[in-house]
């Protein structure tokens, strides 16, 4: 593979006006794609296999026309104190209220509230609802402006007016990767001392990252992606795309300060980065798609777009960085360096890695017994995690959903924003009234049950809906109990009635979610990390180096989920991150980090150790493997986790409660990852094993293929080769001379 990638540098070098038209083309095509699409995007669950998602397809079937995946929204209203919203004043209100919504041609049908039972008994809170003929991403500004000043005739008459449903949901705010893109264009400075050489990786990860999600925007309306899809391209592409690079280019320009000629070192530079870079690639991709073990399909759409979008990246960085570094000359080198002369860039003291790999050398056990603890510690309030999907009870305290959120509970009880819908299929009952009286009479009789619905017969008189409000919120743990009890009763009713009761509804599909996410989370554990150790036993030729970059990886990820529960679920340093409001932690959290965490973690985990190896290879000692490792590496592989830590945390800023809580979970996993397991909990377990870390045993060895990451045939081959026949600068380099 060496070989292949320095012959693909080269030829990326020498032919770069080709490489980089074939790369901006691509980008044109992909936005031209993007800019012609629909707009439409599907941010529904569907969850195969669970009783909701049976219960919800049952419903399309027998109530056809009946179509949720369009905008719909809860106006709710509240009578000033010591009125009732029945008093003839208030009443004028609230009906001009809904003949205004009526006006916009977007909406379908808008209820009055007081031809139902939509105003609580005590006459000071009511609702109405509204339904649209179209997507929430559909509607146009004309309707959300019509919505937003019915809402203010209301509040102009004394009433509160506040709303809830789909209508308001937006899609993610941009803005947010600016601030990491920021932070890393500083950190890329400082490394490099040279703003060409950290120019270099922000402009292909921006070229990669746009390609990537301007395809999932074309491609969108055709795959049914959701909204939050191409946000989590872009965040992991930014990552990983900003960090490839700047492998590739610390590569490039540690071969010209041994006196490379410029063509050469950007080969090698390719060959040996490159094929780490690979390798890191290859894991990233396996994790995120993986994730189709879940069988959710948002999720797995989600991680395939984002395994699309890295498989960009290394592309990217594999061939238009070599491009780039064509044009760019000696200016990828700081100004002191080029100044001095390549005899210089490795002269001066030691530098700060390779002082540090000295100290964990020297004292492995104290350094290994305090980063395990220490991680153990923060890894505590993990035992407490809870699980759930966020609904508007998260919202912002000042936002209107988070209101009309709460008015309801204030004014009908804790769980009417959180009904059940039980379907009842009363197709094979002998008397399908009695049938599904009979199971509404079962539900008024559990606990924790404030209200059951009369049961609303389909035409066909097939099937009937009976909406069952809780005493508790949706996201409790008596709500989940309540839930499962209907269900109990399920085989007792069919046996005694004929009829079929299936628990659907947005708070049965968040349970159902959660349950899957949690019998899922293992299977896809041991399928990511068995078919990454197996990667990184070809990379590593070791058997001891991946399995304690598995056990390193499952300690920080533990470790960042006991930090988001410590934040998120009981509210530790809530405000500093914009936590409004805590509660369960996002069924997908769990397994999408670690999916996530995992790929990037072996990131630094090849990226640090192959340097080891190759200098072990090479023939130093096992201990001395370790201060070459850091002594090229550690600089790099720091900039590179301080720079997918900031792109992370560029989104804790998001008003959406899922990216909000994504961005610091992948930022505080990489800081513990990158800063803790890698950087010092590795260097103490290599030095405690010694030359053991790279023991094969030698049947492994011969079916295991020599995939020459660390470069020893490309070296052996050039070494060859420069001594039968060494080469003269190239032309761009004696212009370069004569320039100077």
């Amino acid at each position: 593979m060496a070989t292949f990638l320095y012959r693909l540098g080269r030829t990326a070098f020498r032919r770069r006006w080709y490489f980089a038209l074939i790369w901006v083309a691509l980008l044109v095509l992909a936005g031209f794609g993007a800019a012609t699409a629909s707009k439409s995007t599907n941010n529904d669950f569907s969850i195969p296999g669970t009783e909701a998602q049976r219960a919800f397809d049952l419903l399309e079937k027998r109530f056809p026309g009946n179509n949720e995946q369009n905008a719909s929204a809860r106006i709710v209203f509240k009578a000033p104190e010591g009125q009732k919203l029945t008093d003839a004043k208030n009443k004028a209100a609230v009906e001009k209220v809904i003949g205004e919504l009526k006006r916009s041609p977007q909406v379908a049908q808008a209820a009055d509230p007081f031809t139902g039972q939509t105003v609580n008994q005590a006459g000071t809170t009511g609702y109405a609802s509204a339904a649209y003929k179209v997507k929430a991403d559909e509607l146009t500004e004309d309707s959300r402006t019509n919505l937003k000043d019915a809402q203010q005739h209301g509040r102009d008459a004394g009433l509160t007016v506040e709303v809830g449903g789909s209508v308001l949901q937006q899609m993610p705010e941009g803005g947010s990767e600016v601030i990491g893109i920021a932070v890393s264009a500083v950190v890329l400075l400082i490394t490099f001392g040279s703003l060409v050489a950290a120019g270099l990786p922000l402009l292909t990860a921006i070229i990669g990252v746009g390609i990537g999600v301007s395809s999932i925007a074309a491609l969108a309306p055709l795959l049914d992606l959701s909204s939050n899809t191409s946000t989590l391209a872009m965040m992991i592409g930014l990552a990983v795309g900003i960090d490839y690079a700047l492998f590739i280019v610390s590569r490039y320009r540690a071969e010209l300060a041994e006196g490379r000629e410029r063509e050469e070192a950007a080969g090698r530079a390719v060959g040996t980065a490159g094929s780490a870079v690979v390798f890191a690639g290859l894991t990233v991709v396996i994790a995120l798609a993986g994730l189709m073990v879940v069988n959710i399909p948002m999720l797995t759409k989600m991680g395939m777009a984002a395994a699309g979008t890295v498989t960009i990246a290394v592309l990217i960085a594999l061939s238009l960085i070599p491009a780039l570094l064509g044009f760019a000359g000696k200016q990828v080198l700081a100004r002191k360096v080029r100044k001095a002369g390549p005899d210089a860039a490795g002269a001066g003291k030691p530098n700060m890695g390779t002082r540090w790999a000295r100290f964990v050398l020297r004292k492995p056990v104290l350094v290994l017994v305090a980063g395990v603890l220490g991680l153990g510690a923060i890894a505590v309030p993990a035992a407490s995690l809870e699980l759930g999907l966020p609904d508007d009870g998260a919202a912002s305290k000042s936002s209107t959903q988070r209101k009309a959120y709460d008015l309801l509970s204030e004014g009908f009880g804790p769980g009417f924003n959180g009904p059940l819908m039980v379907i009842t299929d009363v197709a094979d009952a002998k008397d399908r009234k009695g049938a599904a009286q009979k199971v509404g009479d079962t539900l008024k009789g559990l606990d924790n049950v404030a209200t059951v619905t009369p049961a609303a017969f389909n035409p066909a008189g097939d099937t009937a809906i009976l909406t069952v409000v809780p005493k508790s919120k949706p996201t409790s743990k008596d709500t989940e109990d309540l839930v499962h009890a209907i269900r109990d009763k399920g085989d007792s009713l069919k046996a005694g009635t004929g009829a079929e009761v299936l628990v659907t509804g947005a708070t049965a599909m968040n349970i159902d979610v959660s349950q899957k996410l949690n019998d899922a989370l293992l299977p896809y554990l041991a399928l990511v990390v068995g078919l990454a150790f197996l990667l990184l036993m070809v990379v590593f030729r070791s058997v001891l180096v991946p399995l304690k970059a598995a056990l390193g990886f499952l300690l920080s990820v533990i470790a960042a989920l006991g930090a988001v529960v410590a934040v998120f679920q009981w509210g530790w340093l809530g405000s500093l991150f914009g936590v409004e409001e805590t509660g369960p932690i996002m069924s997908m959290m769990p397994i999408f980090m670690v999916g996530v965490v995992f790929g990037l973690a072996m990131d630094y985990e090849v990226f640090l150790v192959t340097r080891m190896r190759e200098a072990f290879v090479h023939g130093e000692r096992p201990g001395q493997a370790v201060v070459t490792g850091f002594k090229h590496g550690a600089r790099v592989v720091t900039a590179a986790a301080v720079i997918m830590i900031s792109v992370f945390a560029g989104f804790i800023g998001s008003s959406e409660q899922m990216i909000k809580m994504i961005g610091f979970g992948l930022a505080i996993a990489v800081f513990f990852d990158a800063f803790v397991v890698r950087m010092a909990i590795v260097p103490a377990v290599l030095a405690l094993l010694g030359k053991s870390a790279w023991w094969l045993p030698g049947w492994l060895a011969k079916i295991l293929p020599n995939v020459d990451v660390e470069g020893e045939g490309l070296r052996d081959r050039l070494a060859a080769s420069e001594a039968a026949a060494p080469k003269a600068p190239d032309a761009d380099e004696d212009r370069e001379l004569v320039k100077a």
